[in-house]
């Protein structure tokens, strides 16, 4: 797949791209059909959606944000895919008010479970919304990457809280409303009836090296990229990991 995103972005992303490449690949094969039906829930302005409508897939977007929306509709325009991305206002508790169900290929749910009121409700959604052998694609905020940042800023109060509540939290003026081991992301897909293919830690390095070296230094940033992409599957680099990403697949019965 093409580098979909600008350098720095890239960096932060290339793992799930290169996997979620694969899966494709495998689901194209499998179905017979170039182009899948994508449900990426919580797309916003299109970082996967726009990239994946350029491969030839047909996706479809759905976020709480209008302004989301209406960024995403410029962008798919400005890239020549509006007639292969349709954006919906709605969320993953609700998604079936405005999703089909056993309606899609592969299911993206990237960066939605930190602020839905019930993790474990809205993977069954979107497990419900795969059609048999489909593919989630799960991405979510790593518990042990926020305490190291915290710890590494010299917050050590922080970073002890962020080990300590029960939804990874640092304290009050923490964005992000819950964080996940890799234990409890798998539990979750596992629990929703799906097998867990492969487990990926994202922004491992990324996250702590200063940007400048990274923009300055020669042959810095392919040598972070190839860096990221070692250590993503090690189960040891996945309790630093600034995000987790899991990979299932659905059996027969998915959306039934």
């Amino acid at each position: 797949m093409p580098d979909p995103m600008r350098p720095r972005a890239a960096l932060r992303t290339a793992v799930v791209w290169d996997v979620l490449q694969d899966a494709l690949e495998r689901r194209v094969e499998a179905t017979g059909r170039q182009a899948l039906d994508v449900l990426d829930t919580g797309g916003g302005s299109g970082n996967f959606a726009v990239p994946l409508a350029r491969l030839g897939h047909r996706v479809t977007v759905v976020d709480p944000s209008p302004n989301a929306l209406f960024a995403l509709e410029r962008r798919a325009a400005e890239e020549g895919v509006a007639d292969r991305v349709h954006g919906v206002q709605g969320d993953a508790r609700g998604l079936f008010d405005v999703a089909e169900r056993a309606g899609y290929d592969v299911v993206l749910c990237h960066g939605v479970l930190e602020y839905v009121d019930d993790p474990a409700e809205g993977v069954r959604n979107t497990v419900a919304a795969l059609r048999p052998g489909g593919v989630l694609s799960l991405l979510a905020a790593g518990l042990g990457g926020a305490v190291l940042a915290r710890a590494l800023a010299g917050h050590f109060t922080e970073a002890r809280q962020a080990l300590d509540d029960p939804n990874g939290r640092w304290g009050e003026g923490d964005p992000v409303p819950r964080r996940f081991t890799a234990g409890q992301l798998t539990g979750l897909v596992r629990g929703a009836g799906l097998e867990v293919g492969a487990v990926h830690g994202v922004r491992v390095f990324s996250d702590l090296v200063p940007g400048v070296l990274v923009d300055t230094e020669p042959g810095a940033m392919e040598a972070l990229l190839k860096l990221e992409a070692a250590a993503a599957e090690l189960a040891a680099f996945h309790s630093v990991a600034t995000q987790l990403h899991v990979l299932a697949e659905a059996g027969g019965t998915a959306g039934a």
